[in-house]
């Protein structure tokens, strides 16, 4: 069992008079962190699954008093795919207020769906967490640096899914199957997405584009839809913990690059898959950029599971000239250039002149576990 980052914060937060809500997409295994954390509480529990028709209808337009009843004396109550329940905002805050003796923990695979509901009624109630697919950080549980040096290729192409990586034998086929059933089960059971067809041409074309600047107006012609539903799109895959996005930085100097986004699937192998492409990387045309992604995806799960939030973007100028990667922290500004051969890197003399103070390293594959701090 590897046990998961979020944990140990997860379970410091609980039995404080607020909620716990895990966000995450599907199969990233929040219900077995859920169940992990009943396991070791020694109190009462009750675990409810919100794909389940009667447990909804359990949850829906029941006064506080009638959840009292429905719940019992259970101490610790886990509410799984919570997004399920019409108006699970205000049926949260009924729990926390009054019934304040019982923990909830509640699950969104989904935050457009969950974190829209809650965020009025659960003001101040609420303690949020992400989980995201193993991280190498994590994998350092079961395996050696030494080990995972050897299997970084593979955690490349095939990326960081739990069902993958215990299960590497099949794991074209588990990609497959969570492209085909889960990747858009939540999206498209959204009222906005009115183009299913649309929104597999724009994820494919995001794949193949990932770690280069992309133009929503390229992107809409690509899919076959208006600028303005792309971006739409690309907000929903966000939520959904498909996609995440960078900014450009710039402190307005005229050379800068300031409209252009960078887009990064958040597990390499569902990007991979979305293309059909899991080629060794001596095959691969696109070993540069997918190593950028894989990078920084690692960098923000390390981040987000240690509670770590930066601002982060990349930087460019219009002679083409890059930084891959730049975070800032109280006032500090750090970058790294990432490449997956073994190169020179000098930082760029107009990044340099204009942002002294800030700090560049060089990410290979020989110091990425360093990095991330998986070799303790």
């Amino acid at each position: 069992m590897i046990e998961r980052t979020i944990k140990q914060r997860l379970i410091a937060s609980l039995f404080k008079g607020k909620a716990a809500i895990i966000y995450g997409a599907r199969q990233v295994g929040k219900t077995t962190l859920m169940r992990e954390i009943e396991r070791a509480s020694g109190v009462s529990s009750l675990y409810l699954n919100c794909d389940e028709p009667d447990v909804r209808r359990a949850l829906t337009e029941k006064s506080s008093t009638e959840l009292k009843a429905f719940i019992g004396k259970t101490k610790l109550l886990l509410i799984d795919e919570a997004q399920r329940v019409t108006n699970i905002g205000i049926i949260l805050k009924l729990f926390v207020d009054a019934i304040p003796e019982t923990q909830v923990i509640a699950t969104g695979s989904s935050s457009f769906e969950l974190s829209n509901r809650i965020v009025e009624p659960l003001t101040g109630r609420k303690f949020e967490f992400h989980l995201h697919p193993f991280s190498l950080e994590e994998l350092r549980q079961i395996h050696s640096p030494l080990e995972l040096g050897r299997l970084l290729e593979t955690r490349l192409i095939f990326g960081m899914y739990p069902d993958v990586v215990n299960s590497p034998e099949a794991g074209a086929e588990i990609l497959r199957e969570l492209t085909r059933s889960y990747l858009y089960k939540d999206i498209l059971a959204h009222n906005r997405i009115r183009h299913s067809d649309a929104l597999e041409k724009l994820l494919q074309s995001l794949a193949l584009q990932a770690g280069s600047e992309v133009s929503y107006t390229e992107l809409a012609q690509q899919a076959g839809i208006d600028k303005v539903t792309v971006e739409s799109y690309i907000h929903l895959l966000e939520q959904a913990f498909v996609i995440f996005r960078l900014r450009p930085y710039s402190t307005n100097q005229r050379n800068e690059l300031k409209k252009l986004r960078k887009i990064y699937f958040v597990d390499t192998g569902l990007r991979n898959m979305l293309i059909n492409n899991l080629n060794p990387s001596d095959l691969r045309t696109d070993i540069g950029n997918l190593w950028e992604n894989f990078v920084i995806a690692e960098r923000l799960k390390q981040n987000e599971n240690h509670g770590y939030y930066p601002n982060t973007w990349f930087w460019r100028n219009h002679q083409q000239q890059e930084i891959d990667y730049l975070e800032e922290a109280g006032g500090a500004l750090r970058g790294w250039e990432i490449k997956w051969g073994k190169a020179r890197f000098r930082v760029p003399a107009a990044f340099a002149a204009t942002y002294p103070k800030c700090r560049i390293s060089l990410i290979t594959r020989d110091n990425l576990l360093g990095f991330l701090g998986a070799t303790a």
